[in-house]
């Protein structure tokens, strides 16, 4: 034992000293911190540059009837072509120019923007929802319906998600942060996975190739250099994760305070709350009025900017009630036993061939599990308690970036037990049948290895 320490102290320290460490352990947290605020940051982000937009309306119908917004105006041109405004527009101070033709009412796509750049998506929306909307009315009106019916009745529904634990207790959660927290912890599994399974290949073959082995085999079993090289890079995999968990939680506390203030005011939205469903109680109580139209517009902006205020406070309310240290402990386990299981596989593979060219060969069945894992990732973060991720959160190949992208949105305990137990099991078989591969080939040079010698290696008697 004390001769695998050595080792262990040996591949660990080599690799911590060596500057891509460094530089992976601190740009890591960046990125991860830029997933974690960019959504809370765009939530609070707001166009502010003022748009003008020439009106063209071939159809007569929506002259003097679009919304304008802070930002968006739109000027009203008369007896003017398209072509004609286009050859001036350098010289004007237009964003774009809305070409409404006299189709509008039977062909969906007879309005054209025309500009000199890409128009912004907010824009485009605007339009199309205010075009929609005057359509609307138009039609209603001929089937003698009034448009104030519609406007009254109208209700707009920003859904938020609630869970319940054992204890009666309700948090807020989020769909989205759990798919995106599921997404990360199945992908960095996978990326560690291959990252450091690889630099346990290639150390075995670098070492084979200098014969340095031959010497270190003279004071130490093969087995124990083998389990010395993966243990060792597997401390260096966890330092790395630990580092990049503590830097990120420093980033993201410190940008909480800028991205969204509002989180300082206690309840904020349990304040507003109550007014918004006061107001629209009041605007259904009259709602063939004429004010009605007028006071349901009012609840409606009102309840717009209620939701953008919001929206990063409750990103941050359902960031604060995922469990993350269940995450992280379930994420340590599996990332160890996933990286153990492939690494001696990787270990193997190296100490079977002269150099890495000859590696291809016995590569694709231990890709062929993580590829499929992480192509399955997709339908276990979008449908998580489906039978195609149950399965592959269970089989101990792909169960480590499956059960990570399934965890956010509860797991069963039985299943992360089961699934757990059958990890531990196969890397026990794994690295039986790796040691058995790993002691013979480790000191066998100049030939051609093939999948009928390793099985003969793997029934050698000592």
């Amino acid at each position: 034992m004390n001769k695998i320490n050595l080792i262990v102290k040996r591949e660990y320290l080599t690799r911590v000293r060596k500057k891509t460490f460094i530089i992976m352990t601190i740009l890591g947290p960046l990125l991860f911190g830029a997933i974690v605020i960019a959504p809370a940051w765009l939530a609070n982000l707001e166009d502010t540059e003022v748009k003008k937009i020439a009106v063209i309306d071939s159809s007569k119908m929506f002259v003097n009837n679009l919304p304008e917004t802070e930002y968006i105006k739109f000027d009203y041109l008369r007896n003017t072509q398209v072509d004609e405004i286009k050859k001036i527009f350098n010289q004007t101070d237009y964003y774009a120019v809305l070409y409404i033709t006299h189709l509008i009412a039977n062909t969906s796509s007879s309005v054209v923007i025309y500009s000199d750049k890409q128009p912004s998506l907010s824009v485009k929306s605007h339009i199309s929802n205010a075009l929609e909307k005057k359509l609307e009315q138009q039609k209603l009106r001929s089937q003698g319906i009034d448009d104030n019916i519609l406007q009254a009745v109208r209700t707009d529904i920003n859904i938020r998600t609630i869970q319940w634990t054992d204890s009666g207790r309700e948090k807020e959660s989020s769909t989205e942060l759990a798919m995106i927290v599921g997404y990360v912890g199945g992908f960095l599994i996978y990326f560690f996975i291959f990252l450091f399974g690889a630099q346990v290949m290639r150390g075995v073959i670098e070492e084979k190739t200098n014969r340095i082995v031959e010497i270190v085999v003279s004071s130490v079993r093969p087995f124990q250099l083998m389990m010395g090289k993966i243990i060792g890079i597997g401390l260096v995999g966890l330092t790395q994760f630990g580092l990049w968990v503590v830097l990120t939680l420093i980033i993201v506390t410190g940008a909480k305070p800028l991205i969204a203030p509002q989180m300082s005011t206690p309840a904020a939205h349990e304040i507003n709350a109550p007014s918004i469903m006061e107001k629209q109680s009041t605007d259904q109580s009259m709602p063939f009025q004429g004010a009605a139209k007028q006071k349901a517009d009012a609840t409606r902006s009102n309840n717009e900017n209620v939701s953008k205020n919001l929206g990063a406070q409750y990103i941050f309310e359902a960031l604060e009630n995922i469990n993350f240290l269940l995450i992280i402990g379930v994420f340590i386990f599996f990332f160890l036993g996933g990286y153990l299981l492939y690494g001696s596989l990787f270990a193997a593979i190296g100490s079977a061939v002269d150099n890495e060219t000859d590696t291809q060969q016995f590569m694709l069945p231990i890709t062929i599990p993580l590829i499929l894992a992480i192509i399955v990732l997709v339908n276990g973060i979008s449908n998580p308690q489906g039978g195609i991720a149950f399965w592959f959160s269970i089989i101990p190949f792909t169960s480590p970036i499956l059960m990570m992208a399934r965890l956010p949105f509860g797991v069963p305990a039985w299943e992360v037990m089961l699934s757990m137990a059958l990890l531990a099991l196969t890397f026990i078989g794994t690295t039986w049948l790796s040691g058995k591969i790993y002691r013979t080939g480790i000191l066998m040079y100049g030939k051609k290895v093939n999948y009928k010698e390793l099985w003969k290696w793997i029934r050698y008697r000592v």
